[in-house]
């Protein structure tokens, strides 16, 4: 392995450890209210759980945004910049955060009238939901500080917060629900308490590693932090914006493949639900690359280095073939076995067989569309990744209309297919014709 090579694992394997312990904590909590005697706590949990992944997946633009931008400033070694970046995506994240904790009550009869929970469940959900939804500082927060710090190439911090937190979270609602006998009352709790550990865990380790960076420049002179210009500002909300537009196009997506397959009654929508998790697992180790992307990508980026960026580039993509071979052979070779530990009903396995080919094909076709989302983040080209999503969401819609009638969830499964794939083809395309073809820019200065 390569200099290069080094970087991109230094980034990426941290970045991976801190993924794989999100689906941890919800089998832990799962199984914290699968023991308190109603399947109705469980159907809460899941619902609320659904609402905040939702809602802070919309909002995930305060991550992305945040960590291409730093790090074409660092590239550029404009630090003065560095610590701007994290004061106005820190306002943005506070400002969304209360935002959210005002309007809780109609956001609250919102997702539940869409999402559809039953009589028994809602109102625990809504009870779950009411407690958490005072954790949005913190988890907005930490959208802000984990993109900074993905800026600045350091992912270790992130996975230790997020190992923390995690480790938190299974401590404190363990003694509020079985020590205090405090049930939904006690997991959504101790879900909030562990995201403000979190949050200050994380702004005491930004103090410990980069306090020098924020209190003097480098000739000793006290930093004053700008949250101008203006020109820096509204660059700073463009971004976002194009990040924000992208996501909804994604949301959109997943739900109505959720949904579609709900139509197509219990069955199905277990099997859909169950295959999907491998294309999640995927996407937790995909992710650390992609994170690889918009740190040195947006780095080299922001040093004009042309030769530095486009080695990162090529070496992305060859770990991107690497883990796409892997995933697919561990897919083809163990995927049945895995959906036998999710699951014992032995229909919804039966009937997996009819459609596990597809899942297979995931790694194939949503590779690009992960390696190109890290490098174009990084260099700030969230126009591109409006344009890719868009075109590839209504091709998506195309195929369910045209496909589903004729071939039912074969149909949904093919469409899902293809708006990986076009997601990554046209940003390719836009890679190829239009950043190769345009001078090297910073986010300030071109969309």
């Amino acid at each position: 392995m390569n200099k290069t090579d080094h970087q991109i694992l230094n980034i990426a394997l941290p970045a991976i450890v801190a993924n794989i312990t999100v689906p941890l904590l919800g089998l832990i909590d799962s199984a914290i209210v699968g023991h308190m005697g109603g399947a109705a706590y469980i159907g809460a949990v899941a619902v609320g759980s659904m609402i905040f992944n939702l809602v802070y997946w919309v909002f995930g633009f305060l991550r992305m945004g945040t960590s291409g931008m730093t790090a074409q400033a660092r590239g550029r070694r404009d630090f003065a910049e560095v610590v701007s970046l994290l004061v106005r995506s820190a306002m943005v994240s506070l400002t969304v955060a209360f935002l959210l904790i005002l309007l809780q009550w109609p956001l609250c009869e919102l997702m539940m009238a869409l999402i559809g929970p039953t009589a028994d469940v809602r109102p625990l959900a809504a009870t779950y939901f009411y407690i958490v939804v005072w954790g949005a500082p913190a988890s907005l927060g930490l959208f802000t500080l984990t993109g900074w710090l993905i800026g600045m190439q350091n992912t270790r911090i992130p996975m230790a917060i997020s190992i923390l937190q995690n480790v938190a979270n299974i401590l404190i609602s363990l003694i509020l629900v079985y020590g205090l006998n405090m049930k939904i009352e006690g997991v959504a709790l101790g879900t909030v308490i562990a995201q403000y550990v979190g949050l200050l865990t994380g702004c005491f380790l930004l103090w410990y590693h980069y306090r020098k960076l924020f209190s003097t420049d480098d000739n000793g002179v006290p930093r004053t932090v700008r949250i101008g210009p203006l020109s820096a500002v509204a660059a700073f909300l463009r971004v976002n914006r194009d990040i924000f537009l992208r996501t909804l196009f994604l949301v959109a997506v997943n739900l109505y493949f959720t949904s579609a397959g709900a139509r197509q009654g219990a069955v199905v929508l277990a099997v859909n639900t169950l295959l999907i998790q491998l294309y999640l697992l995927f996407s937790y180790f995909m992710d650390g690359f992609a994170y690889a992307g918009e740190a040195l990508g947006g780095r080299h980026w922001g040093a004009q280095n042309k030769e530095a960026f486009y080695a990162v580039v090529r070496r992305l993509m060859g770990w991107g073939v690497a883990v796409t071979a892997l995933f697919t052979a561990i897919y083809i070779l163990g995927g049945l076995p895995f959906l036998h530990i999710l699951t014992n009903e032995v229909m919804v396995v039966e009937a997996s067989r009819e459609y596990v080919g597809w899942a297979w094909l995931i790694p194939i076709a949503g590779m690009l569309a992960f390696i190109w989302d890290g490098i174009f983040v990084g260099i700030t080209q969230t126009r591109g990744m409006l344009q890719s999503s868009f075109i590839a969401a209504l091709l998506f819609f195309a195929c369910t209309y045209f496909l589903m009638p004729l071939w039912g969830n074969h149909g949904l499964w093919i469409a899902m297919l293809v708006y990986l794939l076009m997601r990554g083809l046209v940003q390719s395309y836009i890679f190829c014709n239009r950043i190769q073809n345009n001078k090297i820019h910073h986010y300030g200065t071109s969309s």
